[in-house]
């Protein structure tokens, strides 16, 4: 069993910046893909960015690419969500996941591929 547990969520004004962590229990064989999806209130959750951490291959969503990082930290097992020029918009819960499952640019960001999940952090924009 993956324990997830996320961090660093806030409100900021658009324009500003967010740090996210996600601290993973040491088990690895249940984290071959992890990443982060995001849900706002009446609208499906989806995803924002994920990394395969054996080749450190990330996948982005359209609505954050050349906004957000994302990286890997084997030694500490976090997993963290740089997120710069934020916009209203990127308002949601944002939770952290894994799956012992291979991503690939075909379906990294599918909800559904993911097995363990987080409580989720809030984050909040405002204009």
């Amino acid at each position: 069993q993956v324990q997830l547990v996320e961090s660093g969520g806030g409100s900021v004004q658009a324009g500003g910046s967010l740090r996210l962590s996600c601290a993973a229990s040491a088990v690895t064989y249940g984290r071959n893909c992890m990443g982060w999806f995001r849900q706002a209130p009446g609208k499906e959750r989806e995803g924002v960015a994920t990394i395969y951490t054996r080749s450190s291959t990330t996948y982005y969503g359209d609505p954050v690419k050349g906004r957000f990082i994302i990286s890997q930290n084997s030694a500490k097992s976090t997993l963290d969500l740089e997120m710069n020029s934020l916009k209203p918009e990127d308002t949601a819960m944002y939770y952290c996941a894994a799956t012992p499952l291979a991503c690939s640019a075909y379906d990294a960001l599918w909800p559904s591929r993911f097995a363990y999940w987080g409580q989720g952090t809030q984050v909040t924009v405002s204009s």
